[in-house]
């Protein structure tokens, strides 16, 4: 099974490289993030050709996600099952070939001292508590998404200027760690121990005359987290650039993982 996670920025913006990266690299299952567009203006039209069934919860302009899967998921739910229905464009929960796969948009936070940040730092207890409910930690889950959160200092440039930043705040972290520990492990650091890759560049940040992309100054916030079951059969993982690379791109860029299942 070839598993992806892609934070789009707008699906109806990414058309063209989303079609182009399923055609070309033929995942299992896409899962994508930030989609922005409310269900009845999903792009489907766009997928008709494809072998791909999408399962998706938008909303308009911002939040939203979807998985693209070649098997039909035999589950498929939405949201924490624990608060408001505004919750559920933020997380997806299906279940392709045996594997329970939690596709989320984890809140960003905007400002450590702003409301947002504390409703981040509950989101992750509370799906910390979804998974207490929902999962078993010696099955096969695969937990993965935008995670608004750089783990460690090598995930992010710069470390010493961010320890505000709400992405890398010891705050955020360790609400981040505390749901890692429930029985996942980090795919790309186990292959990795100590690569700095990113996954996302800021549109807005220059070094000088260069981009963050082009300076490569960047943050690792797209993770991939599996169980025990699937961690033994992971062959391969990487972080695909070119996606980031092509034009009108989105701020980040294609995670991927290949399990022998």
């Amino acid at each position: 099974m070839k598993i992806a996670t892609f934070n789009v920025n707008s699906i109806r913006q990414r058309l063209p490289i989303v079609n182009d990266w399923l055609s070309q690299q033929r995942p299992d299952v896409l899962c994508l993030q930030e989609t922005k567009v409310q269900d009845h203006q999903f792009p489907l039209e766009a997928f008709a050709e494809s072998a791909y069934r999408v399962t998706y919860k938008g909303m308009k302009s911002y939040n939203g996600v979807a998985v693209f899967s070649l098997e039909k998921p035999t589950v498929s739910r939405f949201g924490l099952d624990d608060g408001p229905e505004s919750d559920e464009p933020r997380m997806a929960h299906v279940k392709i070939d045996g594997v329970d796969i939690i596709n989320t948009y984890i809140p960003q936070g905007y400002l450590i001292d702003s409301p947002k940040y504390p409703y981040k730092l509950e989101w992750f207890k509370r799906l910390r508590r979804y998974f207490e409910k929902n999962l078993q930690a010696d099955k096969p889950v695969i937990w993965l998404g935008d995670m608004n959160v750089a783990p460690e200092p090598i995930d992010v440039h710069h470390p010493e200027k961010h320890e505000d930043h709400p992405c890398y705040h010891v705050d955020a972290r360790l609400a981040y760690r505390d749901v890692v520990q429930w029985g996942f492990t980090d795919v790309f650091r186990h292959k990795y121990p100590d690569v700095q890759q990113f996954t996302f560049w800021d549109y807005r940040f220059r070094a000088g005359q260069k981009s963050a992309m082009e300076a490569n100054l960047g943050w690792r916030i797209d993770h991939m987290m599996v169980t025990q079951p699937l961690l033994t059969s992971l062959k391969a993982v990487g972080v695909d650039m070119a996606p980031r690379m092509r034009e009108k791109a989105s701020d980040h860029t294609v995670l991927w993982a290949d399990f022998d299942i």
